[in-house]
């Protein structure tokens, strides 16, 4: 059996050489057919001789009219090893070959489909106990997965592959009895069970996370003791807030570590600004090098309120170096914001390798800097501790400017500006000489929800207009190309369409940007807008048995399950971010619905927070809002802004804020308005002082 395969695969294989050259895009032009589709990552496996399809009805019914086994494989552009697993396996003719016989070939970008790459990724950490991508699934006529893992090395890949096409064919009772009790699996996964319990939330909860977490808490390096290591926004955002509400200047000594030894680290782009996605080492130093809009959304909120809460001057240029680059190489003509660039890019000999583009030589840096290496080569570490591997470095430092001019008697001013030339000059160089990586431009709602709320962070503790032009322009942009007539959202625009209906996670970012809008330009449209789209989601997305919401909308097709999305990541969980917002707007409208909501939905989760605090940080950070003082801060007067403006000078991140220079109808506003002045009402649980006429005063309502 195994020689007359071989002997088989040797004459398709001849046969492939043979039609080689002219005919062979002809021979696959009409059985792959991602060349369709606008999805960068599908675009990529466009010309591969695999028989690619895109996941659709079509797609899903013909392995069931065929009776074939589909072969699932997610990733994303930037994923480096899903081009690794593309060059080795989906480029070579002969591991086409099993594939195109034995199965219908699905290319997901979990971009664009996170709820396919969900249900898959939850069997594949069900089969093997981990994840990550490429993605690779098996799965019966009916989608149902049977088998999965990461990435295979060619032989291992292909060796799978028969052995599974042989059992379907053999014995596919086995298949399906194994389906059946994997489907059960992925259906306990995501499953959250209503607390009957009436809600109830103290701060002892709390404490005992944070004491269980603080155990893996690297204090020297930052973030957690391990690696590689992920910035995690969200976490260290809720232990900002924690620390600086409780005053534990333990924990915000660690915060303030982490966020400078990230910002030092070579995960932060020194020549270009932005941040890769992850380090590699415990030391932030050398990135997995994609660079992905929703990191650098989140951490440009997270410095812009660290620096509001500590006036380091590192954070401030952390946000400026990020929104830099964010307008330079991320942003569309119409205000859209692209997905990420890519880890690979060409290096000197034409061979795609990781980080080609960010990496220097010696001989490079001493080329270009001439007689200011010496002193480049002490702040970013050109020496042992700088260096990655072969002969390249990635720039890291180790200390604050103040400091580092001291010590080598220098001008702090002088030393700014010389430090910038540097950044002018090897921008240059790299932008002229070195290939770009590629970049994915499609337009995700979610993400530049996340980007519009970070340019407005940025213009709520910089007072830089253009940092609110951007948010602006990008927020209208997603009202008029990315709304439907409907209601609803779309979730990708490119090419100037909007296709495939949005995901909770759409809704939810785009909601808490929203609203984060109406707080800086005191437009109540916008606060309508977010509330529009709250209701829309409580009729499409909510399971009204634990007020939960699941991540698709009941519009969309069924897949293996419906899931909720209740975990923390690198991007906090839709369901916390939503109801987040629900907390706010029921402040702003004064609604019952909304109240109880967001309420039940942290009830329903606070029993796990102590178990897994890295995975509840957002979760966490609402339950401050129950837990200690929360306060409504109304400004009302032809002074509003002018005052709105002052009182963001404060890190006051336990508040909402509603400001208005007229009279207004809203509920919150209501019977507030006093002709001729401008007055602060502070009030918890809409219970308020009396008002005030400056910050100053207001300042003393909150600290007593």
């Amino acid at each position: 059996m195994k020689i007359s395969r071989f002997l088989l695969a040797v004459l398709l294989a001849i046969l492939l050489w043979n039609c080689k050259g002219q005919n062979d895009d002809t021979m696959h032009a009409h059985t792959n057919k991602l060349i369709n589709e606008t999805s960068p990552y599908l675009l990529q496996h466009a010309h591969n001789p695999v028989d690619w399809k895109a996941w659709s009805e079509t797609s899903l019914q013909e392995a069931k009219t065929q009776n074939k086994l589909l072969l699932i494989s997610v990733g994303y552009s930037s994923c480096h090893w899903c081009h690794v697993m593309e060059k080795e396996s989906f480029e070579d003719s002969l591991v086409a070959s099993v594939m195109n016989n034995n199965f219908i070939n699905i290319k997901v970008d979990r971009e664009e489909r996170p709820d396919v790459d969900n249900v898959y990724m939850n069997a594949v950490q069900l089969m093997t106990g981990r994840g990550g991508w490429p993605l690779n699934a098996i799965a019966l006529p009916d989608g149902r997965p049977i088998w999965g893992g990461t990435y295979f090395p060619k032989d291992d890949w292909i060796n799978s592959l028969e052995q599974i096409a042989n059992l379907y064919q053999e014995d596919p009772n086995k298949l399906v009895e194994y389906a059946d009790k994997l489907e059960e699996g992925i259906k306990t996964m995501d499953i959250v069970t209503p607390n009957p319990n009436k809600p109830s939330f103290t701060k002892d909860s709390l404490q005992v996370a944070i004491e269980s977490w603080a155990r893996s808490w690297d204090t020297r390096q930052g973030g957690l003791n391990r690696a590689p290591k992920f910035m995690m926004p969200n976490n260290y955002h809720f232990l900002l807030r924690y620390g600086h509400q409780n005053q534990d200047q333990e924990i915000l000594d660690y915060v303030n570590t982490t966020l400078e030894q990230i910002t030092f680290g070579g995960v932060n782009d020194h020549v270009g600004g932005g941040f890769s996605r992850y380090s590699t080492d415990t030391k932030w130093h050398v990135p997995h090098f994609e660079k992905m809009l929703y990191d650098n959304a989140q951490l440009v909120s997270l410095y812009s309120d660290a620096y509001l809460a500590t006036q380091n001057n590192l954070y401030k240029e952390t946000v400026y170096q990020t929104l830099d680059f964010v307008a330079r190489e991320m942003t569309t003509e119409q205000g859209g914001f692209y997905s990420a660039l890519d880890a690979d890019s060409l290096d000197k000999e034409g061979k795609l390798e990781e980080g080609a583009y960010y990496v220097w030589t010696k001989e490079e840096l001493e080329q270009l800097l001439d007689k200011d290496f010496d002193l480049f080569a002490e702040y970013y570490n050109i020496n042992s501790y700088g260096k990655w591997e072969k002969d390249h470095y990635v720039l890291i430092r180790q200390d604050l400017d103040e400091p580092f001019v001291k010590e080598h008697g220098l001008y702090l001013e002088e030393f700014q500006i010389k430090k910038k030339q540097w950044g002018e000059v090897l921008l240059r160089f790299r932008e002229s000489e070195k290939p770009r990586p590629r970049l994915d431009d499609k337009v995700l709602t979610g993400w530049n929800g996340l980007m519009t709320k970070a340019y407005i962070d940025a213009y709520r503790v910089f007072q830089e207009e253009a940092f609110l032009t951007a948010a602006l322009k990008n927020a209208n942009f997603i009202r008029t190309k990315m709304k439907r007539d409907d209601g609803g959202l779309n979730r990708t625009y490119k090419d100037g369409k909007s296709t495939i209906n949005a995901y909770l996670e759409d809704y939810a970012a785009t909601i808490d940007a929203f609203i984060a809008l109406f707080e800086i330009t005191t437009d109540s449209a916008w606060l309508e807008e977010a509330k529009q789209l709250t209701d829309y989601t409580f009729v499409h997305f909510q399971n009204e048995e634990n007020a939960m919401f699941y991540f698709t909308s009941d519009e969309d097709a069924s897949l293996v399950t419906r899931n909720i999305e209740f975990l923390d990541n690198v991007i906090p969980a839709s369901n916390s971010v939503m109801a987040k917002n629900i907390f706010t707007l029921s402040h702003y409208y004064l609604d019952r619905k909304y109240t109880d909501a967001a309420a039940t939905m942290l009830n329903n989760i606070q029993a796990d927070m102590t178990k897994y605090p890295t995975s509840y940080s957002n979760w966490m950070d609402m339950m401050l809002n129950y837990t200690q003082p929360y306060y409504e801060l109304v400004v009302v007067g032809e002074n509003a802004k002018s005052t709105l403006k002052e009182l963001n000078d404060f890190y006051l991140p336990n508040k909402l804020i509603a400001a208005s220079e007229s009279q207004s109808s809203q509920e919150i506003f209501e019977g507030r308005y006093l002709e001729d002045n401008t007055l602060i009402y502070v009030c918890v649980n809409n219970a308020c002082k009396l008002p005030v006429r400056t910050v100053t005063e207001a300042l003393k309502l909150i600290e007593k």
